[in-house]
Protein backbone atom coordinates (compact mmCIF):
# COMPACT_ATOMS: atom_id res chain seq x y z
CA UNK A 1 0.00 0.00 0.00
CA UNK A 2 1.57 3.78 -0.91
CA UNK A 3 2.17 6.02 1.65
CA UNK A 4 0.18 8.66 1.65
CA UNK A 5 1.54 12.35 1.59
CA UNK A 6 0.35 13.12 5.22
CA UNK A 7 -0.91 11.63 8.65
CA UNK A 8 -4.52 12.29 7.60
CA UNK A 9 -4.14 10.81 3.92
CA UNK A 10 -1.85 7.59 5.59
CA UNK A 11 -5.65 7.17 8.01
CA UNK A 12 -8.29 7.59 5.40
CA UNK A 13 -6.58 5.13 2.92
CA UNK A 14 -5.79 2.47 5.20
CA UNK A 15 -9.43 2.85 7.21
CA UNK A 16 -10.87 2.37 3.12
CA UNK A 17 -8.13 -0.30 2.64
CA UNK A 18 -9.43 -2.13 5.91
CA UNK A 19 -13.09 -1.46 5.35
CA UNK A 20 -12.48 -2.97 1.87
CA UNK A 21 -11.47 -6.22 3.23
CA UNK A 22 -14.47 -6.64 6.17
CA UNK A 23 -12.77 -5.02 8.93
CA UNK A 24 -15.32 -4.05 11.49
CA UNK A 25 -14.89 -0.25 12.69
CA UNK A 26 -12.19 -0.13 9.99
CA UNK A 27 -11.49 3.86 10.80
CA UNK A 28 -11.41 3.34 14.82
CA UNK A 29 -8.83 0.41 14.15
CA UNK A 30 -6.57 2.75 11.72
CA UNK A 31 -6.81 5.36 14.51
CA UNK A 32 -5.74 3.57 17.07
CA UNK A 33 -2.87 1.76 14.85
CA UNK A 34 -1.45 4.90 13.65
CA UNK A 35 -1.60 6.21 17.39
CA UNK A 36 0.64 3.12 18.37
CA UNK A 37 2.96 3.70 15.27
CA UNK A 38 3.41 6.89 15.97
CA UNK A 39 3.67 7.11 19.61
CA UNK A 40 1.07 9.37 20.02
CA UNK A 41 -2.44 10.26 22.10
CA UNK A 42 -5.42 10.87 19.62
CA UNK A 43 -5.67 14.51 20.45
CA UNK A 44 -2.26 14.94 19.38
CA UNK A 45 -3.14 12.88 16.54
CA UNK A 46 -5.60 15.17 15.29
CA UNK A 47 -3.25 18.30 16.44
CA UNK A 48 -0.61 16.39 13.88
CA UNK A 49 -3.11 15.59 10.97
CA UNK A 50 -1.68 17.46 8.02
CA UNK A 51 2.19 16.59 8.92
CA UNK A 52 4.14 14.74 6.50
CA UNK A 53 3.44 11.00 7.18
CA UNK A 54 7.22 9.67 8.07
CA UNK A 55 8.42 7.75 5.10
CA UNK A 56 10.87 5.97 7.27
CA UNK A 57 7.76 4.45 9.10
CA UNK A 58 5.87 3.71 5.94
CA UNK A 59 7.16 -0.07 5.55
CA UNK A 60 5.94 -0.55 9.47
CA UNK A 61 2.33 1.22 8.55
CA UNK A 62 2.18 -1.15 5.92
CA UNK A 63 3.05 -4.38 8.15
CA UNK A 64 0.46 -2.74 10.91
CA UNK A 65 -2.50 -2.38 8.28
CA UNK A 66 -1.90 -5.75 6.41
CA UNK A 67 -2.30 -7.72 10.14
CA UNK A 68 -5.13 -5.97 10.67
CA UNK A 69 -6.46 -7.08 7.17
CA UNK A 70 -5.72 -10.51 7.92
CA UNK A 71 -8.08 -11.07 10.82
CA UNK A 72 -5.79 -10.11 13.55
CA UNK A 73 -7.29 -8.09 17.14
CA UNK A 74 -6.08 -4.50 16.68
CA UNK A 75 -5.17 -5.19 20.79
CA UNK A 76 -2.68 -8.22 19.85
CA UNK A 77 -1.34 -5.85 17.21
CA UNK A 78 -0.92 -3.30 20.00
CA UNK A 79 0.03 -5.67 22.89
CA UNK A 80 -2.38 -3.86 24.96
CA UNK A 81 -5.88 -3.37 26.12
CA UNK A 82 -7.59 -0.56 28.71
CA UNK A 83 -9.31 -2.32 31.86
CA UNK A 84 -11.20 -0.59 34.78
CA UNK A 85 -9.23 2.64 33.91
CA UNK A 86 -5.76 0.75 33.91
CA UNK A 87 -3.69 -0.44 30.71
CA UNK A 88 -2.85 -4.40 30.44
CA UNK A 89 -0.30 -6.19 28.57
CA UNK A 90 -2.19 -9.12 26.29
CA UNK A 91 -1.00 -11.32 23.70
CA UNK A 92 -1.94 -14.84 21.36
CA UNK A 93 -1.48 -16.58 25.12
CA UNK A 94 -4.43 -15.49 26.85
CA UNK A 95 -7.74 -13.81 26.11
CA UNK A 96 -8.50 -9.89 25.51
CA UNK A 97 -10.12 -8.39 27.92
CA UNK A 98 -14.03 -7.39 27.73
CA UNK A 99 -15.98 -4.63 28.76
CA UNK A 100 -18.47 -6.56 30.61
CA UNK A 101 -15.89 -8.09 33.02
CA UNK A 102 -15.62 -4.89 35.07
CA UNK A 103 -18.93 -5.07 35.85
CA UNK A 104 -18.21 -8.22 37.27
CA UNK A 105 -14.78 -6.53 39.32
CA UNK A 106 -17.50 -3.80 40.23
CA UNK A 107 -19.92 -6.52 41.78
CA UNK A 108 -16.89 -7.98 43.78
CA UNK A 109 -15.58 -4.49 44.99
CA UNK A 110 -18.84 -3.55 46.38
CA UNK A 111 -19.77 -6.62 47.74
CA UNK A 112 -16.48 -7.48 49.34
CA UNK A 113 -16.49 -3.97 51.07
CA UNK A 114 -20.24 -4.49 52.21
CA UNK A 115 -18.92 -7.94 54.05
CA UNK A 116 -15.71 -7.29 54.70
CA UNK A 117 -15.65 -3.92 56.08
CA UNK A 118 -12.80 -4.54 58.43
CA UNK A 119 -9.73 -6.82 58.11
CA UNK A 120 -8.08 -8.45 54.87
CA UNK A 121 -10.57 -10.82 53.02
CA UNK A 122 -8.64 -13.26 50.74
CA UNK A 123 -9.98 -13.24 47.11
CA UNK A 124 -8.78 -16.02 45.01
CA UNK A 125 -9.20 -15.78 40.83
CA UNK A 126 -9.75 -18.62 39.52
CA UNK A 127 -8.23 -19.17 35.30
CA UNK A 128 -6.99 -15.67 35.95
CA UNK A 129 -4.66 -15.21 32.26
CA UNK A 130 -3.97 -11.51 31.64
CA UNK A 131 -4.73 -11.10 35.57
CA UNK A 132 -7.08 -8.44 34.84
CA UNK A 133 -9.10 -9.59 38.03
CA UNK A 134 -6.59 -9.95 40.59
CA UNK A 135 -4.53 -7.12 39.22
CA UNK A 136 -7.89 -4.47 39.32
CA UNK A 137 -8.79 -5.90 42.93
CA UNK A 138 -5.62 -5.40 44.12
CA UNK A 139 -4.75 -2.04 43.00
CA UNK A 140 -8.47 -0.70 44.06
CA UNK A 141 -8.33 -2.49 47.31
CA UNK A 142 -4.62 -2.39 48.76
CA UNK A 143 -5.88 -3.75 51.72
CA UNK A 144 -7.26 -7.72 50.56
CA UNK A 145 -4.69 -10.05 50.44
CA UNK A 146 -5.14 -12.09 46.43
CA UNK A 147 -4.60 -15.01 44.97
CA UNK A 148 -4.43 -15.78 41.17
CA UNK A 149 -4.20 -18.87 39.39
CA UNK A 150 -4.40 -20.17 35.77
CA UNK A 151 -3.54 -23.66 34.12
CA UNK A 152 -1.38 -21.99 31.60
CA UNK A 153 2.54 -21.20 32.93
CA UNK A 154 2.30 -18.50 29.85
CA UNK A 155 -0.87 -16.74 30.66
CA UNK A 156 0.50 -16.59 34.66
CA UNK A 157 3.90 -14.80 33.19
CA UNK A 158 1.89 -12.37 31.39
CA UNK A 159 -0.63 -11.71 34.74
CA UNK A 160 2.61 -10.80 36.91
CA UNK A 161 4.01 -8.79 34.00
CA UNK A 162 0.57 -6.88 34.55
CA UNK A 163 0.99 -7.04 38.16
CA UNK A 164 4.70 -5.39 38.71
CA UNK A 165 3.15 -3.06 35.61
CA UNK A 166 0.67 -1.77 38.16
CA UNK A 167 2.77 -2.16 40.95
CA UNK A 168 0.87 -4.94 43.17
CA UNK A 169 3.18 -8.33 42.28
CA UNK A 170 4.37 -8.68 45.64
CA UNK A 171 0.97 -8.71 47.02
CA UNK A 172 -0.48 -11.40 44.72
CA UNK A 173 -0.09 -15.03 45.42
CA UNK A 174 0.20 -16.87 41.70
CA UNK A 175 -0.63 -20.22 41.68
CA UNK A 176 -0.36 -22.56 38.32
CA UNK A 177 -3.43 -25.40 38.38
CA UNK A 178 -6.41 -26.36 37.31
CA UNK A 179 -9.27 -24.26 38.80
CA UNK A 180 -9.10 -24.25 42.45
CA UNK A 181 -7.11 -27.41 42.51
CA UNK A 182 -3.55 -25.36 43.88
CA UNK A 183 -5.97 -23.45 46.34
CA UNK A 184 -6.87 -27.21 47.56
CA UNK A 185 -3.80 -28.61 47.73
CA UNK A 186 -2.03 -25.85 49.87
CA UNK A 187 -5.29 -25.92 52.26
CA UNK A 188 -6.05 -22.00 51.02
CA UNK A 189 -9.75 -20.97 52.26
CA UNK A 190 -10.52 -18.01 50.26
CA UNK A 191 -13.25 -15.34 51.23
CA UNK A 192 -14.13 -14.47 48.02
CA UNK A 193 -13.63 -17.11 44.75
CA UNK A 194 -14.40 -14.54 41.20
CA UNK A 195 -14.01 -16.78 37.75
CA UNK A 196 -14.40 -15.85 34.00
CA UNK A 197 -13.95 -19.37 32.49
CA UNK A 198 -14.58 -20.32 29.47
CA UNK A 199 -18.57 -20.78 28.40
CA UNK A 200 -18.74 -20.36 24.59
CA UNK A 201 -20.64 -23.79 23.93
CA UNK A 202 -18.23 -25.79 21.48
CA UNK A 203 -20.67 -25.55 18.77
CA UNK A 204 -20.78 -21.68 18.68
CA UNK A 205 -17.17 -22.24 16.92
CA UNK A 206 -18.17 -21.40 13.20
CA UNK A 207 -20.24 -18.16 13.95
CA UNK A 208 -17.88 -16.64 16.05
CA UNK A 209 -15.79 -13.64 14.26
CA UNK A 210 -12.15 -14.25 12.85
CA UNK A 211 -10.54 -11.82 14.81
CA UNK A 212 -11.80 -14.25 17.86
CA UNK A 213 -11.96 -17.77 16.56
CA UNK A 214 -8.79 -17.68 14.53
CA UNK A 215 -6.57 -15.98 17.21
CA UNK A 216 -7.87 -15.81 20.60
CA UNK A 217 -6.71 -19.06 22.49
CA UNK A 218 -9.62 -21.72 22.36
CA UNK A 219 -8.71 -23.24 25.73
CA UNK A 220 -10.04 -19.54 27.11
CA UNK A 221 -13.06 -19.79 25.06
CA UNK A 222 -14.91 -22.83 25.10
CA UNK A 223 -16.94 -24.73 27.41
CA UNK A 224 -18.01 -28.07 26.34
CA UNK A 225 -21.24 -28.98 24.32
CA UNK A 226 -23.20 -26.38 26.21
CA UNK A 227 -20.60 -24.39 27.36
CA UNK A 228 -21.00 -25.27 31.05
CA UNK A 229 -18.24 -27.60 31.83
CA UNK A 230 -15.58 -25.27 33.98
CA UNK A 231 -18.70 -24.18 35.89
CA UNK A 232 -19.53 -27.74 36.94
CA UNK A 233 -16.30 -28.62 37.86
CA UNK A 234 -15.29 -25.40 39.56
CA UNK A 235 -18.74 -26.04 41.71
CA UNK A 236 -17.81 -29.10 42.37
CA UNK A 237 -14.55 -28.42 43.64
CA UNK A 238 -15.77 -25.42 46.20
CA UNK A 239 -16.61 -28.15 49.11
CA UNK A 240 -13.15 -29.28 49.10
CA UNK A 241 -11.54 -26.03 50.27
CA UNK A 242 -11.39 -25.22 54.01
CA UNK A 243 -14.41 -23.86 53.81
CA UNK A 244 -17.39 -22.41 51.28
CA UNK A 245 -16.45 -19.19 50.79
CA UNK A 246 -18.66 -16.25 51.87
CA UNK A 247 -18.66 -14.60 47.89
CA UNK A 248 -18.37 -16.61 44.76
CA UNK A 249 -18.75 -14.35 41.79
CA UNK A 250 -19.04 -15.84 38.04
CA UNK A 251 -19.05 -14.38 34.11
CA UNK A 252 -21.42 -16.34 32.52
CA UNK A 253 -22.41 -16.52 28.67
CA UNK A 254 -26.27 -16.04 27.41
CA UNK A 255 -28.83 -17.89 28.69
CA UNK A 256 -26.36 -19.51 31.29
CA UNK A 257 -26.89 -17.77 34.54
CA UNK A 258 -30.29 -20.12 35.70
CA UNK A 259 -28.24 -22.80 35.14
CA UNK A 260 -24.79 -21.71 36.91
CA UNK A 261 -26.94 -20.62 40.15
CA UNK A 262 -28.83 -23.92 39.99
CA UNK A 263 -25.19 -25.46 40.41
CA UNK A 264 -24.46 -23.17 43.18
CA UNK A 265 -27.44 -23.73 44.88
CA UNK A 266 -26.88 -27.73 44.93
CA UNK A 267 -23.54 -27.31 46.82
CA UNK A 268 -24.17 -24.58 49.50
CA UNK A 269 -26.95 -23.05 51.27
CA UNK A 270 -26.68 -19.19 49.88
CA UNK A 271 -28.37 -15.83 51.64
CA UNK A 272 -29.13 -14.88 47.97
CA UNK A 273 -27.80 -15.37 44.77
CA UNK A 274 -28.40 -12.63 41.83
CA UNK A 275 -27.60 -12.10 38.49
CA UNK A 276 -26.11 -8.80 36.84
CA UNK A 277 -26.57 -7.89 33.78
CA UNK A 278 -24.59 -6.69 31.16
CA UNK A 279 -25.34 -2.87 29.07
CA UNK A 280 -27.52 -4.96 26.87
CA UNK A 281 -29.53 -6.35 29.31
CA UNK A 282 -28.19 -10.15 29.04
CA UNK A 283 -28.01 -11.82 32.78
CA UNK A 284 -23.98 -11.51 32.26
CA UNK A 285 -22.27 -12.50 36.07
CA UNK A 286 -23.89 -14.58 38.63
CA UNK A 287 -23.00 -13.93 42.21
CA UNK A 288 -23.82 -15.93 45.31
CA UNK A 289 -23.59 -14.33 48.49
CA UNK A 290 -23.07 -16.51 52.18
CA UNK A 291 -23.40 -16.15 55.87
CA UNK A 292 -19.93 -15.21 56.76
Amino acid sequence: MPTARTIREAYVQASSFLAGQGVAEAPACSELLLQHLLGCSRTELLFRWQEPFPEELAATWSQLIDRKAAGEPVQYILGEQDFYGLPFEVGPAVLIPRPETELLVEAVLREGSRLFPQGAPLLADVGTGSGIIPVTIAHARPDWRVAASDISAAALEMAQLNAQRHGVAARVEWLEGDLLEPYIARGLAPDMVVSNPPYIPDGDLPALMPEVRLYEPHTALFGGVEGLDLYRRLVAQLPQLPRIPTLVGFEVGIRQAEAVAAMLRGVAEWEEIRFVPDLQGIDRHVIAIGPR
